[in-house]
């Protein structure tokens, strides 16, 4: 997984400089969560939480809650700030928001823990069922947030299958991903919620 890792960090490098971005990135194991939390952990523009089966009730729920305040301040400064001033971490000093969790601990609806309303969901690695790649979105991202797929060469027909199944269109990632995090933010200042799936194409 040494290649996703590096990846992910190339990745976060052009996203997580946006302040305050709320993102969560999805695991399906705690060995890939740990790997996740090591690679992320120099990044310095970026705040970062794990959430996963060894914590506490109480742990698990704090980190959730902190997350869930950050996309809150989130949504809450797109109609306050003017233009793209603030967008580049240059600009406020503010860092991004990113939630590490494992399928285990992800949000549990009738325990009436809210939605996490993160603008991007990244699936470290995709799921191997439609359910779980459902639920990922449903406890996770706003209604106009950005799913980012990490996906390997054997999982490409995978990933055929999940779009057939569940009536998407999961496009080739641009290589600016930034461009459609400016879109969002755009879209939600005129009050358009667009529901779109961004794919990033790996292959090894």
């Amino acid at each position: 997984m040494l290649f996703c890792e590096e990846t992910l960090v190339d990745l976060l490098g052009l996203i997580g400089r946006r302040p305050g971005l709320p993102v969560v990135v999805c695991c399906s194991s705690r060995d890939e969560l740990d790997a996740v939390c090591y690679g992320v952990s120099g990044l310095v523009f970026i705040s970062s939480a794990a959430a996963h089966s060894d914590l506490s009730e109480t742990d698990r729920a704090e980190v959730l809650r902190n997350f869930y305040g950050a996309t809150l301040q989130w949504h809450q400064n797109i109609f306050t700030q003017a233009g793209d001033a603030e967008d580049e971490m240059g600009g406020a000093g503010k860092k991004s928001h990113m939630i590490i969790v494992t399928d285990a601990c992800l949000p549990i609806f009738s325990s009436g823990e809210p939605q996490l309303s993160a603008l991007v969901l990244i699936n470290y690695e995709l799921p191997a069922k439609k359910e779980i790649y459902t639920r990922r979105m449903a406890t996770c991202l706003a209604p106009d947030g950005i799913v980012i797929n990490m996906v390997v060469g054997g999982e490409v027909m995978s990933l055929r299958s999940l779009e057939e199944s569940m009536n998407l269109v999961i496009a080739e990632m641009p290589i600016n991903v930034t461009i459609l995090i400016k879109q969002r933010k755009q879209n939600a200042k005129l009050g358009k919620a667009e529901s779109k799936i961004a794919m990033i194409h790996w292959s090894i």
